[in-house]
């Protein structure tokens, strides 16, 4: 996973902005009647887990390791 370290990066910020969508802004939002937004959620969170398992174009499959 650290071969490919512009993905793996890339995947950890989407995870953090969708954590962030699910329990920072509603928490700091001035606005009581703020709920977590699930439906931003779950799409962010799916593709930042998909770029924790992607490959840079730059890396070979030797470099990866895989055969």
């Amino acid at each position: 996973m650290l071969k490919s370290w512009k993905t793996t990066v890339s995947g950890i910020m989407a995870i953090v902005v969708a954590g962030w969508q699910l329990v920072g802004a509603p928490l700091l939002d001035s606005d009581p009647a703020t709920t977590a937004n699930f439906g931003a959620f779950l799409p962010i969170l799916m593709g930042g887990i998909g770029l924790l398992y992607a490959r840079d174009n730059d890396v070979s499959s030797e470099k990866a390791g895989a055969k």
